[in-house]
């Protein structure tokens, strides 16, 4: 099974259209159009999920480059989601008025 990632999408690109797209070469497990979590629009991109590897081969082969809705799809091989490190809130902190950094502290 190969994830595929699907990038430079026009925002009116659907599901139904991106399985229409890739059921030409194989058998499709998942497709999910990433939508913004507060507007729930489109975001550009997408992953659809394969269940054979050379028909994803396939796939990106003939699909990478083509234009859709305008603009040239980027498909390659998902790449596995890397870990977040820090507080689960997306962490932060810093700033104020600058009076306690280190470069200008000093000895006070």
């Amino acid at each position: 099974m190969k994830n595929l990632f699907v990038g430079n999408m026009s925002f009116q690109t659907t599901e139904t259209e991106l399985r229409s797209l890739f059921e030409p070469f194989g058998e499709i497990s998942r497709v999910n159009v990433i939508t913004d979590r507060d507007s729930g629009l489109a975001r550009g991109f997408a992953f659809v999920e394969m269940a054979h590897d050379d028909e994803a081969a396939k796939a990106i082969t003939s699909l990478n480059g083509k234009e859709v809705g305008g603009r040239a799809l980027n498909v390659n091989e998902a790449r596995p989601k890397a870990p977040r490190s820090g507080p689960r809130n997306g962490g932060g902190g810093g700033g104020g008025d600058g009076r306690y950094s280190r470069d200008n502290y000093r000895g006070r």
